[in-house]
């Protein structure tokens, strides 16, 4: 079981190089990254974007791209459906989005004759390595799907659980995030957990996931805090997964443990068949590496399979 970022890219480096490919590759943090990537033998990338570019870039940066495969496409539109392509023809074994919209990209991702769909739902899954809590943090739906149906959190869900199977977690703690901790048929997101714990009882996701819904974040996080409210609870202060309801709360929590906590980071795109590296332009140089190292594992594991 991995318990920290630096414990993923050691994972990361001793694993089967994956083939990344990145479009629109043309943008400098990014770049930077990937061949830092590449000289740690985390993946072979090859570049589709904008060549003159990334070369302009390379060479202004000292970086070296003799030994990579670079596809010259301006468009950034074409330069999405051609790394989408690339992938969908087994050429690659994960994307990474550059200097491009990220509607673009997911729109190459999902479209019905070359992209990468399956029936799944697409969702962010962020990980946080934060210095005071003990293992890491996997932080589900922040960043794309705005405020899900109670199906959609079903889905949101498994993807997580994937990410932590990916990563060696044997039995997977999810906390269904609300206000309180009591079901309330007037705030639907307590009424949403509670049935995603029930449905975790019937089996739904498989054997060693405990799902307990509706948590508040204490609760989720403190076992001292479930201890001085009395509420039993089997993760209080051991939860792996936070499912929140809403963008907002995910993008917020997320936010506040980066830049108040100062915890370390990585972000996946799970629910095609392949992961898929989104990263912000905020990010650190840190996250968007740990970024690629959560895909190469990620796309390792699901290779295996």
């Amino acid at each position: 079981m991995i318990k920290k970022l630096d414990e993923l890219l050691a994972v990361a480096k001793k694993g089967k190089t994956m083939k990344l490919i990145v479009a629109a590759a043309q943008d400098e943090d990014v770049l930077g990254a990937i061949c830092k990537a590449a000289e740690e033998n985390l993946v072979d990338p090859v570049l589709v974007g904008d060549k003159a570019e990334i070369e302009r870039i390379a060479k202004k940066d000292g970086l070296d791209l003799k030994n990579y495969e670079i596809h010259d496409i301006v468009d950034l539109t074409e330069a999405a459906k051609f790394s989408v392509k690339l992938v969908s023809e087994g050429k690659g074994d994960f994307l990474m989005k550059g200097l491009i919209d990220t509607s673009i990209l997911l729109k190459a991702v999902l479209d019905k004759e070359f992209g990468l769909r399956t029936d799944r739902l697409l969702s962010h899954v962020m990980i946080y390595d934060v210095p005071h809590y003990h293992k890491l943090i996997y932080l589900t739906d922040g960043g794309m799907n705005i405020e899900p149906t109670y199906e959609e959190k079903v889905k949101i869900t498994e993807n997580a659980i994937d990410v932590c199977r990916a990563l060696g977690n044997e039995v997977i703690k999810v906390a269904a995030i609300a206000a309180k901790e009591k079901v309330n048929a007037k705030m639907p997101t307590t009424v949403d957990a509670r049935k995603l714990q029930e449905l975790c009882t019937e089996g739904k996701f498989g054997k060693d996931v405990i799902v307990e819904g509706p948590l508040a974040l204490d609760l989720a996080i403190s076992k001292d805090a479930a201890e001085i409210k009395k509420f039993k609870s089997e993760i209080a202060g051991d939860t792996d997964i936070l499912l929140v309801p809403t963008i907002e709360v995910g993008n917020g929590i997320g936010k506040t443990l980066t830049y108040l906590a100062g915890a370390e980071s990585a972000g996946i795109i799970m629910g095609a068949k392949v992961p898929v590296v989104l990263v912000s332009r905020a990010d650190s140089y840190e996250a968007k590496l740990n970024s690629i190292a959560l895909g190469s594992v990620i796309a390792s594991y699901k290779g295996q399979k």
